[in-house]
């Protein structure tokens, strides 16, 4: 079976991700949008393993400028309502709240860098989140935020942003990243802003996270 990594700039790979999808038996198809890629058409949607939306500094709502994104918004909006695993990452989580009619608005601060995220109760519950504990690390790198989308359930907080997780059937938005090992924080670090700084030791913290959040999410999700 196939998955789907919708990718936006060539610095925010699925990294984790796609070694994860891999080990569970997927072919991973990566779509580069900044290189012109198609999106699967909604024929297609139905046969879709999974699919995942990576992120990128452009607003959800941007369209003007990346008229794909409406199209990304479409294609999510099609995979909720036909039962096809999302998982959204940081402007992928923004993008798939919107397709389910949720406001995407600038936040009150950038919230950038190796931190952490609160569960809610609803979070520690959670198949995929609730095993990490009351709190996990995360990289955060981010400026807007989300509504919850109606018949979401809330998973994770920050004091600065309420809506930091949320799940919706086999669906999930992390406005934060799990993805990113040493290797992926590499890449992206030139693009972070000068004074962010990366910890080896966070860093791995914050791989080991992943990596657990990302096997929960396969096992309960794709199968």
């Amino acid at each position: 079976m196939r998955a789907v990594v919708v990718q936006h700039v060539a610095f925010e790979g699925p990294a984790l991700i796609g070694e994860t999808l891999a080990a569970h038996g997927l072919d991973v198809e990566v779509l580069r949008m900044d290189l012109g890629a198609a999106l699967p058409s909604v024929d297609e949607v139905a046969g879709l393993g999974a699919v995942v939306v990576m992120g990128g500094p452009m607003g959800a709502m941007d369209d003007d400028a990346f008229p794909y994104l409406a199209a990304e918004r479409a294609l999510l909006r099609s995979c909720v309502e036909l039962d096809v695993p999302v998982l959204g990452v940081c402007l992928g989580a923004q993008l798939l709240a919107a397709a389910l009619g949720a406001e995407v608005r600038t936040g009150p601060v950038e919230e950038v860098g190796i931190g952490t995220v609160t569960l809610t109760a609803d979070g520690r519950g959670d198949a995929v989140l609730g095993p990490a504990g009351p709190s996990m690390p995360v990289l955060h790198w981010h400026r807007d935020t989300f509504a919850l989308p109606a018949g979401a359930t809330r998973l994770a907080s920050t004091a600065d942003y309420p809506n930091q997780a949320f799940r919706i059937g086999r669906s999930y938005g992390l406005q934060f990243h799990v993805e990113t090992d040493a290797a992926a924080l590499e890449t992206m670090a030139p693009e972070l802003p000068p004074q962010v700084r990366l910890d080896p030791d966070r860093v791995a913290a914050v791989a080991a996270n992943g990596r657990g959040v990302l096997g929960r999410w396969a096992r309960a999700t794709l199968h």
